[in-house]
């Protein structure tokens, strides 16, 4: 039998497996089609082909019979499900475990240096039929949980079931990851350069965002991808100067949904090397306080090209806060401190990486740099006045090398700076080791 193995650089090539490599396959867990007396391909994906924007929603089988592989969107398996066309067979349930870690070394200005475990993320699927598949991811981040949340973090991120009808229709319910801005939906260590994750990806859109929630996604013709969601809403009781919207989630934990908050994103991936996206949320966000009328809407768009070795990266978000005076000052009688929440914050950032060790993987090596632009305190309600230490900017400068396409040695060096002539924004060195499997 011929198996053709897809490599993370997106490469075919043939290997002929014998009937006991068949059977080691089956026990790592990949589907493959019953044996007959014609040979049969099958298609591997990795996960670094949904990295690169490569999955493909319920590819149709080709008239010589062979079966292909369907990638979910998101990160979920080692190997994607193997499915038959509906008309001849019906793919065996199957279980993969995944996963995602990464470690740092944090110096930061004014601070004493920092070994953290940052993140340890077990990946659970199981596919109930070729129409009917589960997802869940859960992390532990900072190692432990003892109580408070300074410790560690626990969190459900995924856990939804999908309904796969067609390429251009399929439901997916349950705790689902907002599909905005680049980072949120693709947040695994060897997808992005530096030890963090972008300041805009953390500040403005408050990755890791998720929320329980319903909705449809497909690809409608040919490159052009959606999803759509209805989702709990964020709690404005949480937004603050600094950090913006990100203590509004409220991350499935007996979410209030007296008003639903609406998502979805639009991705154009039609033209080789170019993956290009636009977002959207907007949802009531005042349930905490009856009397106070808030609303929040954010907009987004990004785009990434890759050409030969040079890749280029932007994203823009903006976020529009109705109602923010009168919240400010209901917090302000409430708990004797105003939040200062603006009614407008923006950010946005520019990334450029060449690889300088020759193709294919593994041992590549990137260098990049990323100018970013955030301001939490971009216009002000009424009364109130923006906190410049809130309006920064950074240059992030660094170097990935991938000893393996899913192994990833990072270290980088930001500047950070603000508008304030009072507080100092500090910089740091960061190094990193992340993985996935």
């Amino acid at each position: 039998m011929d198996l053709f193995i897809c490599t993370p650089r997106k490469r075919l090539f043939p290997v002929t497996v014998n009937a006991t490599l068949l059977t080691a396959a089956l026990a790592l867990g990949v589907v493959v089609p019953a044996a007959t007396a014609q040979t049969q391909s099958v298609r591997l994906g990795r996960l670094t082909e949904w990295a690169a924007g490569g999955w493909r929603l319920g590819d149709h089988a080709s008239s010589m019979g062979s079966a292909r592989f369907r990638v979910p969107e998101v990160p979920v398996l080692p190997f994607a499900l193997a499915t038959q066309e509906p008309a001849q067979t019906s793919a065996a349930p199957l279980t993969s475990i995944s996963g995602y870690m990464d470690f740092h070394f944090n110096n930061n200005q004014y601070e004493d240096p920092t070994l953290d475990f940052h993140r340890f993320v077990l990946l659970f699927t199981h596919s109930f039929s070729d129409r009917v598949r589960f997802v869940s991811e859960l992390e532990l981040e900072h190692a432990f949980v003892e109580g408070l949340e300074e410790a560690g973090e626990l969190e459900l991120e995924q856990a939804y079931i999908d309904f796969l009808l067609t390429r251009e229709l399929n439901v997916r319910a349950g705790m689902l990851l907002v599909p905005v801005g680049i980072i949120n939906e693709r947040h695994e260590p060897p997808v992005y350069h530096g030890v963090e994750r972008p300041f805009v990806d953390t500040v403005i859109v408050p990755s890791t965002w998720f929320e329980v929630g319903a909705g449809v996604h497909g690809e409608l013709g040919r490159g052009l991808r959606y999803r759509a969601y209805a989702m709990a809403p964020l709690d404005a009781a949480g937004f603050s100067a600094d950090e913006g919207l990100r203590g509004g989630r409220q991350k499935g934990a007996e979410a209030n949904v007296r008003n639903v908050a609406t998502t979805g994103r639009v991705e154009y991936v039609g033209l080789p090397g170019l993956r290009a996206g636009a977002s959207f949320w907007r949802g009531k966000t005042g349930f905490s306080f009856p009397r106070v009328e808030t609303r929040v809407m954010l907009g987004e768009v990004d785009a990434r090209y890759r050409v030969s070795e040079l890749e280029t990266r932007a994203q823009y978000a903006h976020v529009w806060l109705d109602g923010m005076g009168e919240l400010n000052r209901t917090l302000q009688r409430t708990i004797g401190v105003s939040p200062n929440v603006a009614r407008q914050i923006r950010g946005f950032y520019l990334e450029a990486s060449y690889f300088v060790l020759p193709n294919p993987a593994p041992r590549e090596a990137a260098v990049f740099v990323r100018y970013e632009n955030f301001d939490t305190q971009y216009r002000m309600p009424a009364g109130f006045q923006g906190l410049p230490q809130f309006d920064r900017d950074a240059w992030v400068v660094g170097f990935s090398y991938y000893p393996d396409p899913d192994v990833v040695l990072k270290l980088d060096y930001s500047v950070v700076r603000n508008q304030s002539e009072v507080v100092d924004e500090p910089n740091s060195l960061n190094v990193g080791l992340g993985w996935w499997f």
